[in-house]
């Protein structure tokens, strides 16, 4: 069988591309916008659990998803079955929503040379077992670092997706993806107490790079320390009191409580708490957030979105100011904007709807050091875990993993049971020191939307919030 990396979809199904746009015509026939989305993947995962291997899962997919847009309606049909018949009856669905008139169809996208990544398949080296060797290594590798050890979990996955889109003025797009992801998971435990831990890392890269680059050891002594840091933490005060965050991952909730609100179809549907104030002052100055697909080989990047259109980077907020939304095709034409490169889907069974790719806040001018010395009594959140959003509202619940008491700009006990509790468009007037040390996370967030989930990259410097409520246990 033909290779999907140097052979079109179409061609690896037979089909005769004549035939194909007929039906892509007749299926978007009256329609504002529209296209055909094939989609091959291949991915894997490997789980190792307390000594051994627990789990290990191979998946091949394909398959595509036809969308007829007109006005605010979308019409999508998708199927396993690449062939002509279900493009048919692809096409019958999706006519649907043509409406009584025919508008102009929108351009298509602009073509782009860019690669921002390797086409080569991630799953092809090394082989099987070497993977399971290097699971059992990492895991010796842990246990042999502190008696305290409990339980090890390490886990490698990989993906390698060729997409192609065609739309029917005759222009097409192709992108192969590749990407890949390892997370180590520790407990360690004293006496009755038992604590955890947890660090990852990944790209758009294979795994030699992260194998040969030793980034999994690095990988595995954050886990580690985390969990022994945990081991010793005390219940963390309740109340309102002043936050420092740390750089690179806590920058997830920027993208929670702040991000979401900056997608085109949140404010096109003025369900977004940032709706009706572009061009207005919405964080404190000197904050300036950004949304960039171009970075090579990171997580959150694409060479192009997954309706063809080239990735950029978008500001969205500039020294406060909110100056731009996160766009898809659809509601950036509807909204009189321009798309942005941020129409994302998980698969061919999926809609795209703007989504992020890398979003982060840029660095300021304040030493970390100096952010940490100005406060008195307060919180340094170095890592999060799971949070909830409204994004009408905008308010927002963040676990801290590991975060310290602050007395007297001193670092003192880690904190167990810290909720950073606050409203995201409110909080950021709260920002009143901003450091000179951004950092993105390691490659390791996958974002959820509608049932959707996608790989995204988060990051901020350190950062100073005044006034914060923090939901905690202890006095």
């Amino acid at each position: 069988m033909t290779s999907p990396a140097t052979t079109s979809l179409l061609d690896r199904a037979n089909l005769d591309r004549d035939d194909v746009r007929r039906e892509l015509l007749r299926g978007l026939q009256g329609a504002d916008d529209g296209e055909l989305f094939l989609e091959y993947s291949q991915s894997e995962a490997l789980g190792f659990d307390n000594g051994r291997l627990k789990q290990a899962t191979y998946d091949t997919a394909q398959g595509f998803g036809l969308r007829a847009v007109k006005d605010d309606a979308v019409g999508y049909a998708h199927s396993s079955d690449v062939s002509i018949p279900a493009l048919i009856r692809a096409a019958d669905a999706v006519n649907a929503v043509r409406g009584g008139y025919a508008g102009t169809f929108a351009a298509a996208p602009s073509h782009t040379n860019v690669r921002l990544y390797s086409d080569d398949n991630p799953l092809d080296a090394p082989g099987f077992e070497a993977k399971v060797k290097l699971l059992a290594e990492i895991d010796a590798y842990v246990r042999d670092k502190d008696p305290r050890v409990r339980q090890v979990s390490v886990s490698l996955g990989a993906t390698w997706q060729v997409v192609e889109i065609l739309r029917p003025d005759g222009e097409s797009y192709r992108d192969i993806r590749p990407l890949v992801r390892v997370n180590i998971s520790v407990v360690a435990g004293q006496g009755d107490r038992q604590e955890s831990g947890s660090k990852g890392y990944g790209g758009r890269e294979g795994y030699a790079h992260f194998i040969e680059s030793g980034s999994w050891r690095t990988a595995a002594d954050g886990a580690l320390r985390e969990a022994l840091v945990n081991l010793e933490s005390i219940p963390a005060p309740a109340g309102e009191m002043d936050v420092v965050l740390g750089p690179g991952w806590p920058g997830v909730m920027l993208h929670e409580a702040v991000g979401h609100g900056l997608e085109g179809d949140f404010n096109r549907k003025q369900t977004s708490a940032f709706a009706g104030l572009m061009g207005q002052q919405v964080a404190a100055k000197g904050v300036t957030v950004v949304d960039d697909g171009t970075i090579s080989s990171r997580r959150g990047s694409l060479s192009i979105d997954d309706e063809g259109t080239p990735t950029n980077r978008t500001t969205l907020i500039e020294d406060g100011i909110l100056v731009g939304y996160m766009q898809d095709r659809q509601n950036a034409r509807l909204m009189g904007m321009k798309p942005t490169g941020n129409g994302r889907r998980q698969g061919y069974a999926h809609v795209p709807m703007p989504r992020m790719t890398n979003t982060y806040m840029l660095a300021g001018q304040r030493d970390p050091a100096e952010i940490l010395a100005s406060v008195k009594n307060g919180i340094y959140a170095v890592n999060f875990g799971g949070g909830q959003v409204d994004i009408t509202s905008g308010k927002y619940v963040f676990q801290c993993t590991e975060a310290y008491r602050i007395e007297n700009g001193k670092i003192g006990a880690p904190l167990k049971g810290a909720m950073m509790i606050g409203n995201g468009p409110t909080d950021l007037h709260r920002i009143s020191m901003i450091g000179n040390d951004l950092a993105l996370d390691d490659g390791i967030g996958t974002c959820g939307k509608h049932g959707q989930g996608v790989p995204v990259g988060v990051g901020q410097p350190t950062l100073r919030m005044d006034k914060v409520t923090i939901g905690g246990t202890g006095s």
